[in-house]
């Protein structure tokens, strides 16, 4: 199965605010679906992909930095031995990731949570929105295949270098919610120390959510709460 996925988030230009003056963001690796984030393999198979589609043979030795996921001195290196753009490249290869990605999750690879209907609860509360460091349109497949309809703004990074560089710690993307949703206060649910770092740097609190892959996580960062579940944080915000 192949999904279109665009160069660039579409993000909404006009203001999503309700009667809300408060904000509930969440991560959706690790927060939303289970597991950390996409299995590497994607990377791997997107690199052959555009290969085939640039009917390109590329040295052995290169093909492992051209399939990471980070943009790194390595993959540009790689880059410039093979005779190719390193911001075109790794942009182009960044969309056939989303692609597999996206293949993935249809096919069950990973599913959500079974918490994450607190969410709807969530959202008799406050705007609700997921901030990811995962492909824009990866996110937007998660929204849509599981019908997580409480989300009323949902973010994933940009492709290629620049949306690489705008990742989390930095709050890039969550300054971009907070503006869309119409609100300068909210909370953060992330399950890593730079999810509660970027919280931090866009002025909103956080929550360090732990599963079972982080339960024993040692923090260098003081989060405003930790919470076990997603169901804690609604009886929470109830209250």
């Amino acid at each position: 199965m192949k999904h279109f996925v665009s160069d660039s988030a579409q993000v909404p230009s006009d203001t999503l605010s309700g009667p809300e003056e408060f904000a509930l963001l969440f991560d959706m690796d690790g927060v939303i679906v289970e597991g950390r984030g996409a299995d590497p393999i994607v990377h791997s198979l997107a690199l052959e992909d555009l290969l085939e589609e640039r009917e390109m043979d590329v040295p052995d030795r290169y093909r492992a930095p051209l399939e990471q996921y980070e943009y790194t001195d390595e993959f540009v290196a790689a880059c410039e031995a093979v005779g190719v753009d390193p911001h075109e490249f790794y942009t182009a290869r960044e969309r056939y990731s989303a692609e597999h990605s996206i293949d993935r999750l249809a096919a069950g690879k990973r599913g959500v949570f079974g918490d994450v209907d607190a969410i709807d609860r969530l959202a008799d509360y406050a705007a609700v929105g997921l901030v990811s460091n995962n492909y824009h349109p990866t996110v937007e497949f998660v929204v849509d295949h599981h019908r997580l309809d409480a989300f009323r703004y949902v973010r994933g990074r940009d492709f290629g270098p620049d949306g690489f560089s705008r990742r989390k710690p930095n709050p890039h993307y969550l300054n971009e919610a907070l503006d869309a949703l119409g609100v300068s206060d909210g909370l953060y649910v992330g399950d890593r120390a730079t999810d509660v770092v970027a919280a931090e740097r866009a002025g909103i609190d956080s929550a360090f959510l732990r599963r079972d892959h982080n339960a024993d996580a040692d923090l260098d960062v003081d989060p405003t709460l930790e919470i076990d579940g997603l169901g804690e944080l609604a009886d929470l915000v109830a209250e």
